[in-house]
C-alpha cells in the first residue's frame, strides 16, 4: 500500500515549544488593557456618583434616571421627595439621581 501514498518525512531539528512565557505576557498585557479601558474608568465614574448622591441637599434641582426634572423637598436615608411641578411630588431612590442641575433650571423648561 505504500506505493500509492509517500512515506512522510520527519522533518530535522527540534520541535518548537516552552511558549508558556509569552503566553503570561500576553495575559498580563490583555488584563493591563482591559484594566485601563474598562474598570479604571467605571469605578471612577461610581465613585463621582456616590459622591454626588451623598452631597444632595433640599432645594437642589436634579434629573433622575427616568427623565424626570425637580426640585428635592424632603431627603431620607435611601429615598428622596422631588416636586416635579406645583402640588406634585414624587418618591425615588437616592441612586435613581441622574445628574444635579443648576438652580433656575425648572424656570427655563
Amino acid at each position: 500500500m505504500n506505493f500509492f501514498i509517500a512515506d512522510a518525512a520527519a522533518q530535522s531539528g527540534q520541535a518548537q515549544g516552552g511558549g508558556g512565557f509569552e503566553f503570561l505576557i500576553m495575559i498580563a498585557i490583555f488584563f493591563a488593557i482591559m484594566y485601563f479601558l474598562i474598570i479604571r474608568p467605571q469605578t471612577k465614574r461610581a465613585k463621582e456618583h456616590r459622591a454626588m448622591v451623598e452631597s444632595l441637599s433640599k432645594g437642589d434641582e436634579v434629573v433622575t434616571g427616568g427623565g424626570l426634572l425637580g426640585r428635592i423637598v424632603e431627603l431620607e436615608e435611601n429615598f428622596i421627595r422631588i416636586e416635579v411641578a406645583n402640588g406634585v411630588q414624587v418618591t425615588v431612590q437616592r441612586t435613581a439621581v441622574a445628574a444635579v442641575m443648576p438652580k433656575g433650571t425648572m424656570k427655563d423648561a
